[in-house]
């Protein structure tokens, strides 16, 4: 139900927006989204504050997202792509540029992410949540070495059938590449041979490859997932036996951030929204639902202290170089490595 009003809170903080823009006393807010991704509790916080009613529709990949909004019709003001897909956002004119650095909770960002390579001085995005694509595995079922990608490329015979991998393309592609020995955006055609050969092969071992993981993953359903830290943090604290995997011969790091769509119906509810999310303590209600870190200083005091130490969250020192930040590739080369995702999803 749409509300006709204004509450004295939400009076107050929309003039703290400052250069972001007079947000709508009333309306709609439609964000679109990563599946299992968004805080109830911080959308019930937006909504009461702002007097804006807000859905949240679910996405499970990068490439499923763009599709959606190149075909245009979609309804939705706010989307929240991965680094190494922001400037394909950009280039193509699909963005609002709204102007996040000059909002007023702006200050709160981590200067690591004030000026990124995929969006330089922060024009059209916020940060979301950042983290890690790696290995997890309920014990029950395996004891052996995590710290690997052969868990879901060349599974040990206890997990086959019983793996989930992440539908990213871009992830499942770095994770192999890496196996072979090759570098991120490479064309190098023997180890792509080699890629592709393996996947189709690995394939055939997997179970599924979807965003269920906090559902399966803790009661079985799923025995090693190759999948994002938060959710597998999830699945742990709903069953101690799930254990997370760094794997050594290299893993994605990523960072999923919150923009505003050129054709929005609902520009300055959205714009209220980024700047609502840059603060610490809602910066905070995103981290503890899905259990990744968050870009903004002093959300840290309003964190669930069992992120803090948690082994999902901390890189130990042995893995950090073999963690590398998943930027954007050509557009020749990432032709190539969706022809080989395409011959993987037959």
């Amino acid at each position: 139900m749409t509300r006709k009003w204004m509450t004295t809170t939400a009076i107050a903080a929309i003039s703290v927006l400052g250069l972001a823009g007079a947000a709508s006393a009333a309306g709609e807010l439609n964000i679109y989204n990563w599946g299992d991704y968004t805080s109830p509790e911080l959308i019930k916080k937006f909504e009461e504050q702002f007097g804006v009613k807000v859905t949240v529709t679910d996405y499970d990949s990068n490439d499923t997202a763009l599709a959606k909004v190149r075909a245009g019709g979609h309804g939705f003001d706010i989307v929240m792509p991965s680094a190494n897909y922001m400037p394909i956002w950009i280039n193509e004119g699909l963005l609002l540029e709204a102007r996040p650095d000059q909002m007023e909770n702006f200050k709160h960002v981590d200067e690591r992410w004030t000026n990124v390579d995929w969006d330089p001085g922060r024009r059209y995005s916020v940060p979301w949540q950042w983290g890690v694509t790696g290995i997890g595995v309920n014990t029950k079922f395996y004891k052996g070495d995590l710290n690997t990608s052969a868990i879901f490329l060349d599974p040990p015979e206890e997990l086959v059938g019983k793996i989930n991998v992440t539908p990213e393309m871009n992830d499942v592609l770095f994770a192999t590449i890496k196996y072979f020995g090759g570098s991120w955006c490479t064309t190098d055609k023997e180890v792509l041979v080699k890629v592709r050969d393996k996947l189709v092969e690995a394939k055939s071992k997997w179970l599924a490859m979807d965003y269920s993981v906090t559902d399966k993953l803790p009661t079985g359903d799923y025995a090693g997932v190759y999948y994002w830290n938060g959710a597998i943090m999830r699945s742990r604290i709903q069953n101690p036996d799930v254990k997370f995997g760094y794997p050594k011969e290299g893993f994605p790091i990523f960072m999923d951030s919150a923009v505003i769509l050129k054709d929005a119906k609902n520009p300055d509810n959205a714009k209220a929204f980024l700047n609502f999310i840059m603060a610490p303590e809602n910066a905070a209600l995103i981290s503890n639902f899905a259990k990744y870190a968050n870009g903004i200083k002093g959300s840290e005091q309003f964190m669930d202290p069992a992120m803090k130490d948690a082994p999902e969250l901390v890189i130990p020192a042995e893995f950090e170089k073999a963690g590398e930040f998943l930027l954007t590739c050509e557009p020749a080369v990432q032709e190539l490595y969706t022809k080989i995702w395409t011959e993987v999803q037959k």
